[in-house]
């Protein structure tokens, strides 16, 4: 269970969709990516493709990917870990809009 401050109170949250569990699974699996061959001379490919200009196409088009993708190929696993991987292009896509219009 998380706990957030309201006004020097203490609060727990009450997740209702496990989302305090995803999150860290999330985290798991984005570290792991870190160390995975899509990491070579500490550089990823899509750094280079963000730098490019190219980054919100990159990004929205691996989510159409993987979300299409889903429940298709492989084991349930594998499905999970396409969910998982629709939500970190997300987040990349999150990054790359914030640094644009900053």
């Amino acid at each position: 269970m998380i706990f957030k401050k309201k006004e020097e109170e203490v609060i727990p949250i009450d997740y209702k969709y496990s989302e305090d569990r995803i999150f860290h699974e999330l985290k798991e699996y984005v570290d792991n990516t870190y160390d995975q061959h899509y990491s070579q001379n500490k550089f990823q490919a899509t750094e280079f493709i963000l730098d490019s200009g190219h980054g919100e196409g990159f990004c929205i088009g691996n989510i159409l990917k993987y979300a299409q993708r889903y429940g298709k190929k492989g084991t349930k696993e594998d499905a999970r870990k396409d969910l998982l991987k629709v939500i970190h292009y997300g987040i990349i896509a999150l990054h790359n809009h914030d640094k644009e219009k900053n």
